[in-house]
């Protein structure tokens, strides 16, 4: 969710507007690590199948990579979609 969101909020008192903001700036930040943790889980799960040794090997350092940079890719498009529809929706009202 965007800040520039909070402009149909400009009847509410400073005080609200303030108590939104940082609600908005938590929900992001939760759903931030909640990414992340997805992504550690999953690419992980996928590449890691032994303990060999304390550090990936080279296979599965370059498993992680690929991984972790198609999950961010598609996590962006999803977004950039997201965005498009909304704006989308956004022109019709």
């Amino acid at each position: 969710m965007d800040k520039s969101m909070l402009g149909d909020l400009d009847s509410l008192p400073e005080e609200d507007k303030v108590r939104m903001s940082a609600m908005i700036d938590q929900l992001q930040i939760r759903d931030s690590l909640r990414m992340y943790n997805s992504l550690v889980e999953r690419c992980f799960s996928d590449c890691v199948d032994t303990f060999r040794r304390k550090s990936l090997d080279k296979q599965e350092e370059t498993c992680v990579r690929r991984c972790a940079e198609k999950f961010l890719k598609h996590s962006m498009r999803v977004g950039m979609r997201f965005a498009e529809l909304n704006q989308g929706a956004a022109t019709q009202d």
